[in-house]
């Protein structure tokens, strides 16, 4: 197998070799802490601008498919794992892993200490880094990690968004018949996407709702003239406060709509009301981790994918927190006191990931049909 290099701009090199695409590429080094999922990870858009490393230590044992995907291709800067296995064993699988990384022109690097590597990231931040396969001189990788720029300032949901509103009708998978159709719709949602996962969509679609897809600069004047029953404020890649055109949006759509956010859609709801966010350490992102929904006491295990937070204290005179990380107390969620709005940090639609927080796209459904009895 061919050597390749990892660089963080600390001055940390890690020497393992190369799986998937050959050559060179760069990004923030953030871990995730599934056991499953990869090929959704790979395919969610709120990756873009990173290199994630599994911590999970062996990777790529069931192959890939044509299914398990988020989006229409991989984002992810790099790839990183301990122990890649070449012989997928799943029924569903149509090629390996490496193959795909490949096919995508995903560059991955693998055969290093990921422990040692996730110690570090959780010791020090998240940081720049550079996985190559073509340049393996320690001091020069070092340099261009040092070169690249942090997170922070960047708005990445205007390269991962639509290009022009789409209507989606698919719904979840079941093993008997794969992707249902919706059969019926009750409420019109407009879905903004600054890098919308298709999960969100299905599950959406399962509810009872007829979702219209529109780009993430998309003005609030044309959204409230397609007269929907709710609209919903997607996840997203990058530091939210960049995104200008849709905090100012948000703003015109408050008290008109029902607002339901996830993720990068909870910080720029937490901005439009007034807030302020703040970047976390490392970050939260796997498929096992403790939240408390602080409205029935309940602790779900819910999948995560963040590196920046909303400031509860900027916006405690507006909003009441109604979820919980039980790891470091941060807010997971939050809902208006007098407008139809509320938000989660982490993904109810999981995709990888349990099933315990589903609950929260009914609980959207039962505001918009509260709000339209109102009518």
């Amino acid at each position: 197998m061919k050597k390749a290099m990892l660089a963080l701009a600390d001055g940390w090199v890690f020497e393992g070799t190369s799986f998937g695409a050959e050559g060179e590429t760069t990004g923030e080094v953030v871990f995730n802490t599934s056991m499953t999922g990869y090929q959704e990870i790979l395919t969610d858009p709120s990756y873009k601008g990173q290199i994630v490393t599994m911590t999970y230590p062996q990777i790529g044992n069931y192959g890939t498919n044509d299914e398990d995907v988020e989006s229409s291709r991989p984002w992810v800067e790099g790839f990183i794992v301990k122990e890649y296995l070449d012989f997928p064993s799943n029924w569903r699988s149509k090629r390996s892993l490496h193959t795909y990384l490949i096919e995508k022109k995903i560059v991955g690097i693998q055969g290093i200490d990921t422990r040692a590597l996730t110690r570090h990231t959780r010791d020090v931040g998240a940081q720049p880094g550079v996985i190559s396969t073509t340049d393996l001189d320690p001091l020069s990788l070092v340099a261009k990690a040092k070169a690249l720029p942090r997170m922070n300032g960047l708005d990445l949901a205007q390269h991962v968004t639509c290009k022009k509103p789409y209507s989606w009708s698919e719904g979840t998978w079941d093993l008997v018949t794969g992707y249902g159709r919706k059969t019926s719709s009750r409420y019109r949602v407009v879905a903004y996407d600054y890098g919308i996962k298709r999960n969100i969509l299905r599950l959406l679609t399962d509810a009872g709702c007829d979702v219209t897809v529109v780009p993430a600069t998309m003005p609030a004047e044309e959204v409230l003239a397609m007269n929907p029953d709710g609209v919903f404020l997607s996840n997203g890649p990058g530091d939210p406060e960049p995104c200008t055109y849709a905090i100012e949006n948000i703003k015109k759509l408050l008290g008109k709509k029902p607002i339901f956010g996830i993720c990068l859609g909870q910080q720029l709801l937490g901005l439009a009301l007034g807030g302020k966010t703040y970047k976390l350490k490392f970050g939260h992102r796997g498929g096992n981790q403790p939240i408390m929904d602080l409205m029935t006491r309940k602790v779900e295990i819910a999948a995560e994918n963040h590196g920046f937070s909303v400031d509860l204290e900027s916006v405690k005179d507006k909003v009441v927190m109604t979820h919980q990380n039980l790891n470091d107390k941060t807010c997971e969620g939050i809902q208006h006191k007098t407008l139809p709005a509320f938000s989660v940090q982490y993904h109810p639609e999981s995709s990888p990931g349990p099933h315990d927080s589903r609950y929260l796209f009914q609980r959207f459904v039962d505001m918009m049909e509260k709000e339209k009895r109102k009518i």
